[in-house]
């Protein structure tokens, strides 16, 4: 028989991501453009929401549909159920200027991040593409990414520079500018942006590399 419809089921698994994510009823309402009210009735298990306020919940809090409409425990098993379930981030092949990371539509895979991680921050991965990182990154290796537009001297970053796709390189900050630094430095030699080339390219900061992955 399927979950789908089920209040007390819903609401369970609602009050589960918000307890989670430590995300208040009023604050959920303003995200997902609802009533307070209705938010209550959901949680309250008296009304089951519409599919497009489901997907809006999915979204926000980074999980699938399945996670908030299906029975995920027996009501004994609910917390160690919950606390394995991972958090599934896109693995994407390229970004690029211009484009929310929400809105590429060059998905390869997903991989999962703890709930405790994404509660954190907004994450998604990158395909490695190229040679220029090596020994440290290999082609086909996937970097978790954690979304920032700054990092510290010395930190690996996905950049965007001149609207074109995004590099994977060390960054060396001065107070002239920001070196960009691969560790392949045989084959290619760091490149140096001033503060002015910064502003006018520009050469921005996407995320900071904060995990490797590398496929078996």
């Amino acid at each position: 028989m399927s979950d789908l419809g089920n209040k007390e089921i819903f609401a369970k698994n609602l009050q589960h991501y918000m307890d989670l994510y430590k995300v208040s009823r009023k604050d959920l309402a303003i995200n997902i453009d609802s009533p307070y009210s209705t938010v209550s009735d959901w949680l309250n298990a008296k009304k089951y929401p519409r599919i497009d306020k489901i997907e809006k919940l999915a979204h926000l809090f980074r999980i699938e549909k399945s996670d908030l409409i299906e029975r995920k425990y027996k009501d004994s098993q609910i917390n160690s159920t919950f606390t394995n379930h991972g958090v599934r981030i896109p693995v994407l092949g390229h970004v690029v200027a211009g484009v929310p990371i929400s809105a590429v539509q060059e998905v390869l895979d997903y991989e999962e991040i703890t709930p405790e991680l994404a509660a954190t921050g907004d994450f998604f991965c990158l395909k490695v593409k190229g040679d220029s990182m090596e020994p440290r990154f290999y082609e086909g290796d996937i970097l978790v990414v954690k979304q920032q537009t700054d990092v510290d001297s010395g930190d690996v970053a996905v950049v965007l520079v001149d609207g074109e796709d995004a590099t994977v390189k060390q960054v060396k900050k001065s107070p002239l500018g920001i070196t960009l630094i691969g560790y392949n430095v045989a084959v290619y030699p760091p490149t140096f942006y001033s503060n002015d080339d910064i502003e006018k390219l520009p050469v921005s900061i996407i995320g900071k590399v904060i995990e490797l992955r590398r496929p078996i």
